[in-house]
């Protein structure tokens, strides 16, 4: 099946995002209130995290191993990752939109973040771990990564217990759209 890059990148652009029902139809969704993750002071985490973060049990890579990332994102027990998504993932992957942030330890991808870049905005579509505080780990150091190349948005979607510890705010439909276009203007990168 092909696939339009552009129409995908126009509508990730304007505030929607791709998921697939558990009958695996793929659609377009939005959503009134946006998760974000703050790239400011507000970012914040567990003090046990950051002896984690100390013991520097994990490397951090990009794009490594993205399928690896995909497929860790799409293993659960309901997912909105289908067959054909991984393959428009893909797809991004190969034309500069698609990037996996990910978690080794050795030679075993122990987690990751999948997102889309467009502009200074990264979507995360996914997070996973096979290893225990792997996927904290690369949300600490992505966040890292997104400030010092100076990103406007890391746009989490939607909120979840897990993204609360880390300084997860909601924010309404009007300043999402402010805040993304304000993005999509800047030029960034993960390298």
């Amino acid at each position: 099946m092909q696939y339009d890059v552009a129409a995908i990148i126009r509508g990730y652009a304007q505030g929607y995002f791709l998921m697939a029902d558990e009958w695996d139809n793929l659609g377009w969704y939005a959503s009134k209130e946006r998760t974000l993750i703050p790239l400011d002071e507000r970012f914040r985490y567990p003090k046990s995290l950051q002896r984690v973060l100390n013991q520097e049990r994990f490397q951090v890579a990009i794009n490594r191993d993205f399928l690896g990332v995909v497929n860790g994102c799409a293993n659960r027990e309901t997912t909105w990752i289908s067959p054909e998504l991984k393959d428009i993932y893909w797809l991004l992957y190969q034309t500069g939109y698609a990037y996996s942030f990910e978690t080794w330890r050795g030679d075993e991808l122990a987690g990751g973040i999948l997102g889309i870049l467009i502009g200074g905005a990264f979507i995360g579509e996914s997070m996973f771990y096979r290893i225990p505080e792997a996927s904290k780990v690369a949300m600490v150091k992505l966040v890292e990564r997104l400030r010092q190349r100076q990103f406007i948005l890391f746009d989490a979607q939607m909120m979840n217990p897990h993204l609360e510890r880390f300084g997860a705010y909601w924010i309404g439909d009007e300043e999402y759209t402010v805040l993304l276009q304000q993005a999509l203007k800047t030029t960034c990168s993960l390298f």
